[in-house]
């Protein structure tokens, strides 16, 4: 496989790779974690020395006053930083605002802070964790994964391989300890308070990460994308406290000279070939944040400008012509787009001309998302999801994006996006300071004016929507690829799935991550088809995994047939591929036809010569489900409506609810990354040696008892056609309560009825 691979390289990959692993070899046989503690006085030889200032920190330092170097030093950056960061991280009036406008904000960020204090560090879905040492109670182990309670070792980092569960633990766990996000709490926390506790807290714990974590040595500098989040945490930390008692002259010159080291590191360790995604644009974003905040370092001016570069190309690279995020995740999107945002703000902070079309690009991600939204406000998981984010400044449930949302209004001066933020946001002020804030206030909320279905050809998705009212109906439809070009890592095999949203309630939902290395049955299965919305053929997934983050074999392909709306009808017409690896090939074909904006007909066609068993597979969110009379199935909604479905096969049907089974598993979901929890699934199965037609009927009904309508279907005994007529009670409506569908080969179409839109 090694080989394979470097058959394949280029020479500059060649040649990228081959110098990284010389500087590997280097510092492995030149240094021990004991000889790589950083001696800080060495920094004053990373700056750059102004001959025409002899009071520089630099020349103080060299002409023997190292005292008063250090001293120069955090006075020059205390004056700069309000120039050199974002406005509202030293603007005098951001805690004022939050405190006066987000008073609920304000006190979740004091208790999340209290909560730091306390030793309690709020991890992914896993809830508060302590990190302590088992021999010093109250020293954290920036090594330990809490969960499973394994330490990983202090090796060289290029000795460790942190998705080793054995080795290291969940390395997802330890890193999220280690990206030190909780320093921006707590640095808001003592804005917003005055607590000096606040700043002490902070002094102390990245005092013994710099004293546990020699530079290099270490499960904390495997990854540089970690290396770098730590950065940028950094970096908010120095500026928040900047006029703190605790944070002292030599403190100061400490964690600037472990952030020359940091982003040393990363511009060696570059994830160019290794994960050419978000990886690497968020490792280019810390280049760029220790480029434009440290201009004094002498690295700096080529960290800002390769920075620049990377996050440029990639963005042409990484991001599809519709707007979607080539990995197929909604939360790297997410990631993604946070990280383009920070990079705006700041090329615009210092009068950095950005290409012509690189807003418009990054509006078109947010329009992406935004088309995602569900009608209750969150936004649903595609693909991997793992709870992070880029500035939490605060805990959020999953699916929460209003603060994304927020940023992007203030920027962009988009209604529609305020429209979805809801309210300005404690990120929203520290980034764009009081401007951003009233600028967001100025905005008046408007829901987009663009056709509420849409088809994102080139990511793969298509959006069925009645209308963006709160009460409206969503169906998501997955056409793309399994994951982007270059490894699939953080898709799903989840071809042609649905999700589905009716009268605001969430009905069908993704069931979520899981974990990634921490128990591989259990990511193997949040990966696989079985999990989501769509056809198994014999219980194969459409793809087999090879480890936590691969695929084995050939990857499956969605064909798009056909995609047309029109004032009676949406409709999608794929196929895909997956089970043509098969001794007897299977093609999967799903048609999906949003009828008049108030109800679905979905129609499976699954060819084969032999005999197989077909399944479809219906994940709910953790709501109640009932089976009933008839072949129907009611699902009852938060909100008091419920959904009707009603699957019926040219072979015999066979419909099972199943709620939390583990062997194997059904009927989980996982909202965060860790968490996992029972949601009932609804399995209908048909075995067959011929080709096999499912119908589906997903109808939203706004009354939790309503009556289910009577359901006929003819097939032609010459051309095999189906004719679906749909008898609705007189309750649903008031005229014509017959509906006529025709089912062809080529199409599906409406020939009776008037039955009225959306509620």
């Amino acid at each position: 496989m090694k080989l394979q691979k470097l058959l394949t390289m280029t020479p500059a990959e060649m040649a990228f790779r081959g110098r990284q692993a010389v500087l590997k070899t280097m510092e492995r046989v030149s240094t021990s974690p004991l000889d790589n503690i950083r001696q800080v006085s060495e920094f004053f030889h990373c700056l750059d020395e102004n001959p025409d200032d002899g009071d520089s920190p630099a020349s103080l330092f060299k002409r023997g006053y190292p005292e008063y170097a250090t001293q120069s030093l955090q006075s020059g950056f205390q004056a700069a930083a309000p120039q050199r960061f974002f406005s509202g991280a030293s603007d005098t009036l951001t805690p004022e605002l939050i405190n006066s406008y987000l008073p609920q904000d304000a006190a979740a960020i004091i208790r999340s802070a209290d909560a730091v204090c306390a030793g309690c560090f709020e991890t992914l879905g896993y809830g508060a964790l302590r990190f302590f040492d088992k021999h010093h109670k109250n020293r954290i182990n920036w090594h330990l994964d809490a969960v499973s309670g394994q330490v990983a070792p202090l090796l060289h980092w290029s000795r460790i391989n942190p998705l080793n569960f054995s080795q290291v633990g969940d390395s997802k766990v330890v890193w999220e300890l280690n990206r030190q996000q909780w320093l921006m709490t707590l640095g808001l926390a003592w804005q917003l308070s005055g607590n000096e506790r606040y700043a002490q807290v902070f002094m102390k714990h990245v005092s013994t990460w710099m004293q546990d974590n020699p530079a290099g040595f270490g499960i904390n500098w495997c990854s540089s994308l970690e290396v770098s989040y730590r950065l940028i945490s950094w970096c908010w930390a120095l500026v928040l406290f900047r006029h703190s008692a605790s944070l002292s002259p030599h403190a100061q010159l400490c964690m600037m000279s472990w952030l020359e080291a940091h982003a040393t590191h990363i511009e060696r360790y570059l994830s160019v070939y290794y994960s050419p995604n978000t990886h690497l644009t968020g490792e280019a974003l810390g280049l760029f944040y220790a480029g434009v905040l440290f201009p004094e370092i002498n690295g700096a001016m080529r960290w800002r400008a390769l920075g620049r570069r990377i996050l440029l190309e990639q963005m042409e690279r990484q991001v599809h012509d519709d707007g979607v995020y080539f990995e197929q995740s909604s939360r790297y999107q997410y990631y993604t787009v946070e990280i383009y945002l920070h990079f705006m703000i700041l090329s615009q902070r210092h009068g950095d001309q950005l290409p012509v079309g690189f807003a418009t690009r990054l509006q078109s991600m947010l329009d992406f998302l935004l088309n995602l939204r569900r009608p209750d406000g969150t936004f649903p998981q595609l693909g991997d999801t793992d709870g992070g984010s880029l500035l939490p400044l605060m805990s959020r449930v999953p699916g929460d994006f209003s603060a994304l949302f927020s940023v992007a209004a203030s920027l962009f001066r988009r209604e529609d996006y305020a429209w979805a933020a809801s309210g300005s946001t404690p990120e929203l002020i520290c980034l764009l300071g009081p401007a951003g804030h009233y600028g967001y206030l100025s905005l008046q909320h408007k829901a987009p004016r663009v056709m509420a279905s849409q088809l994102y050809p080139d990511g793969g998705y298509v959006v069925m929507r009645s209308d963006w009212r709160e009460r409206g109906h969503q169906l998501i439809l997955d056409i793309g690829p399994l994951g982007c070009p270059d490894s699939a890592a953080h898709g799903h095999a989840d071809l042609l799935s649905i999700q589905c949203s009716a009268f605001g309630d969430n009905y069908l939902v993704d069931a979520g991550t899981g974990n990634y290395t921490a128990d591989p049955a259990w990511r193997n299965y949040f990966r696989s088809t079985q999990a989501h919305n769509t056809v198994t053929v014999d219980g194969m997934s459409q793809m087999e995994p090879d480890g936590p983050f691969g695929w084995q074999g050939r990857r499956s392909r969605v064909q798009l047939l056909s995609c047309r709306s029109d004032s009676q009808m949406a409709f999608v017409d794929a196929s895909h591929d997956a089970w043509a690896r098969m001794p007897d090939p299977v093609l999967h074909r799903r048609r999906i036809a949003f009828v008049r904006q108030r109800y679905w007909v979905m129609v499976d066609d699954l060819s084969a010569q032999q005999a197989h068993k077909f399944e479809l597979h219906f994940q709910f969110a953790p709501i109640a489900v009932t089976l009933e009379e008839g072949g129907w199935s009611r699902a009852l909604g938060d909100g008091g409506s419920c959904l009707l479905m009603h699957t019926s096969a040219t072979s015999p049907v066979h419909c099972k609810l199943r709620t939390g089974e583990l062997d194997p598993p059904a009927g989980w979901i996982s909202d965060n990354y860790g968490h996992r929890a029972p949601a009932p699934a609804l399995h209908c199965s048909a075995e067959s040696a011929e080709p096999v037609r499912f119908i589906t009927i997903l109808l939203p009904e706004s009354e939790a008892d309503a009556p289910v309508p009577r359901i006929t279907i003819n097939r032609s005994t010459t051309t095999g056609d189906h004719q679906l007529q749909i008898q609705f009670h007189k309750a649903h409506l008031t005229k014509n309560h017959v509906e006529v569908i025709d089912i062809s080969d080529t199409d599906i179409v409406i020939t009776q009825g008037e039955l009225p839109c959306a509620e």
